[in-house]
């Protein structure tokens, strides 16, 4: 009898020693999505050497929150790194199978991700979401990638706590994380995986050549900053366009870029 399927979204995935994949080590990534046909997250502890107000200088607006201008942007993964991405939570007055903004997609568990200029203009306004957390690129898998993945012991889940996302610092977000599973990250060697539900052992067709980990906060080398893109045209509220859905691999053929 076959094994019902898994549904990680809003799960943390947490990197464990012996993954394989620079780019990977070290990580927390947050499931927005998993389906049969993929899955999409975003990487919530790289840094990159950008901060919110350079970002919103580049798409023409200024950001006055001092809450959030000196924040830093986030290495989202290595699929579409041109592209921005924003993950901060539900605001209340819409359908419930609308999102927020223009491009919106809406998370069981109430967070939002979006990818549309108008959050950012919200934000610019003095209006949107109060906690956000902003990546360059996402992190992708194709259908049954990431099953694989955790059956070699690469990751471990855990279902997200918000406030690891919003609340933590960068620095204690990886040992926060393995502390909703009660892990000692001291216990952990390269030789573990099954410390929980999960795990995922070095990936196949891993983008491989990313930054290696330099430890919780590590600032890693921006992205070309001048290629960057939010979605800009009007669309339906709630529409959802988010670049590759869940199932497509990026054009190399590699779910993860």
């Amino acid at each position: 009898m076959a094994g019902a399927a898994i549904n990680l979204t809003n799960h943390f995935l947490i990197a464990m020693p012996g993954m394989g994949d620079g780019t990977f080590a070290g990580t927390v990534i947050y499931l927005c999505e998993h389906t049969e046909k993929g899955a999409l997250g975003l990487v919530i502890n790289k840094p990159i050497d950008i901060k919110l107000k350079n970002l919103f200088e580049k798409v023409e607006l200024t950001l006055d929150r001092e809450d959030l201008a000196e924040e830093p942007v986030y290495f989202g993964g290595p699929v579409q790194t041109e592209r921005g991405f924003v993950l901060h939570e539900r605001l209340g007055g819409e359908a419930a199978d609308g999102g927020t903004y223009n491009s919106s997609l809406q998370i069981p568990g109430g967070l939002e991700m979006t990818t549309s200029k108008d959050v950012l203009e919200a934000l610019a306004n003095g209006a949107g979401p109060k906690k956000v957390l902003v990546t360059l690129g996402y992190s992708g898998w194709s259908a049954g990638q990431l099953e694989d993945e955790i059956s070699r012991n690469g990751w471990i889940n855990v279902g997200a706590e918000p406030g690891i996302i919003f609340d933590t610092p960068v620095e204690q977000r990886y040992d926060k994380a393995l502390s909703l599973l009660g892990i000692d990250p001291r216990m952990l060697s390269q030789e573990a995986g099954h410390a929980g539900p999960a795990g995922g052992g070095g990936p196949p067709g891993a983008g491989g050549g990313g930054p290696e980990h330099g430890g919780a906060g590590h600032a890693f080398r921006s992205p070309q900053l001048s290629r960057l893109r939010f979605r800009a045209s009007p669309r339906r509220r709630g529409q959802r366009q988010l670049g590759h859905p869940p199932g497509h691999a990026h054009e190399d053929g590699r779910g993860r870029g």
